[in-house]
């Protein structure tokens, strides 16, 4: 069996979800081999990087600044957590990110499906259109990310999908193989076309997707059949704590695969609630 945890949209809490596997585990006994994150982590590599909403949302939460405080220098006491916990967090770019910070390490990895962005070595970016594998003894389980979001209007910004990365997409739609899980950032542009991404559209419409799981849209947490009749589409709710400082429904998932049958349960709040925006760094 493999079990995976998935998130989205943590900006800058990078340790949050680390720790929320570590409570889950402790709760209820089992083990996560992975966690799967997706976008907007908040990768920033310095304060002159920050984007604007970074900069504004910064002003009043020092979490947002997570990256550069934990995991650009080494931390002893996160990196002996870590180090127990012994867990990888993999995650597909936001729009909110240091993409200059992010395309210099990709550059170094040319041959890689995946890279290594933090001083520890536990958070990982999948480059856009590959396909991936994780592994737990004799289970499989294959995904594809596809990161940042959909470009509307013809724009270059970084945190637009970039031309290699479509390149790499279409390779995909040549491919017989059945995929467990597509994680993005964005959700497609079925209901509102001009809105979202197209690209993950094309996907869902030309490969064999089991699930999907994204973030970014600000909806609550939401399950349905997309429109092909096959994949089951997952809404994460962001990894952010409402007014009352807890996490709502929907932020935390785990899904297990089990001799090619898949199922996923939404962790309760119950649980999530344990670890609330004043006590979760403790």
């Amino acid at each position: 069996m493999i079990r995976i945890a998935l998130f989205s949209d943590i900006h800058g809490k990078i340790l949050l979800p680390f720790k929320l596997v570590d409570l889950y585990q402790k709760e209820t006994g089992n083990k996560i081999d992975f966690i799967l994150q997706c976008g907007d982590i908040g990768a920033f590599s310095g304060m002159e990087n920050l984007d604007k909403a970074t900069i504004k949302h910064a002003r009043y939460d020092r979490d947002e600044l997570g990256f550069i405080d934990d995991f650009m220098k080494v931390n002893e006491s996160i990196k002996s957590f870590l180090d127990q916990l012994n867990i990888s967090m993999i995650c597909v770019r936001g729009n909110h990110e240091d993409h200059n910070f992010l395309d210099s390490i990709e550059n170094e990895h040319p041959h890689d499906t995946l890279f290594p962005i933090d001083v520890y070595k536990r958070v990982f970016v999948c480059k856009s259109g590959l396909k991936q594998e994780l592994r737990k003894g004799n289970d499989v389980l294959s995904f594809i990310g596809i990161g940042r979001i959909g470009d509307r209007k013809g724009r270059s910004e970084k945190q637009f999908i970039q031309e290699y990365e479509r390149q790499a997409i279409r390779k995909l739609f040549k491919t017989k193989d059945v995929f467990d899980v597509l994680i993005s950032h964005d959700k497609d542009d079925t209901i509102q076309r001009g809105y979202g991404m197209k690209e993950i559209r094309e996907v869902l419409d030309n490969v064999v997707i089991q699930y999907h799981f994204y973030g970014h849209t600000g909806e609550p947490f939401k399950q349905e059949t997309d429109e092909n009749g096959i994949t089951k589409s997952v809404k994460i709710k962001e990894l952010e704590f409402n007014k009352s400082g807890v996490l709502e429904y929907g932020s935390m998932i785990v899904l297990k695969k089990e001799n090619e049958a898949i199922e996923f349960e939404v962790v309760p709040q119950s649980m999530t609630n344990k670890l609330t925006r004043y006590n979760w760094k403790m």
